[in-house]
């Protein structure tokens, strides 16, 4: 029955961040690249207050799945490198999201060479 719970929980938080995306792209004239940025930037902001960490507490992946997510642990690798060293602070970031970065990395790469790219037609 937790797992269950669980689920549900990072199903509905998942849900919110792509129901107020999709609301965004909807109701604004916002374009996707602006969206996609204050995302990321809401996420990294919302985590040097300290609050997406209660959120990924409560959903899990439902919270660090989605593009805030990574700007969370951007944040969260530049906060945690700055109790080090000023260098740390400016390498935290990436050192922190360099795993799902390198991943993204290699598999784009894989597809784009199985795949043959076609441009849509308007």
């Amino acid at each position: 029955m937790d797992i269950l719970l669980m689920f549900l929980k990072v199903f509905a938080v998942g849900g919110a961040i792509c129901t107020v995306a999709q609301l965004l792209i909807n109701y604004t004239k916002l374009t996707s690249g602006k969206i996609l940025v204050i995302f990321l930037l809401s996420g990294a902001v919302l985590q040097a207050f300290g609050l997406y960490q209660y959120i990924v507490d409560f959903g899990g992946s439902g919270a660090t799945v989605p593009i805030s997510g990574f700007g969370y642990l951007l944040s969260k690798g530049a906060m945690e490198g700055a109790k080090e060293s000023l260098f740390k602070a400016i390498t935290g970031g990436i050192t922190a999201a360099g795993g799902g970065i390198a991943s993204a990395i290699v598999f784009g790469y894989i597809f784009a060479v199985l795949f043959k790219s076609k441009s849509k037609k308007n």
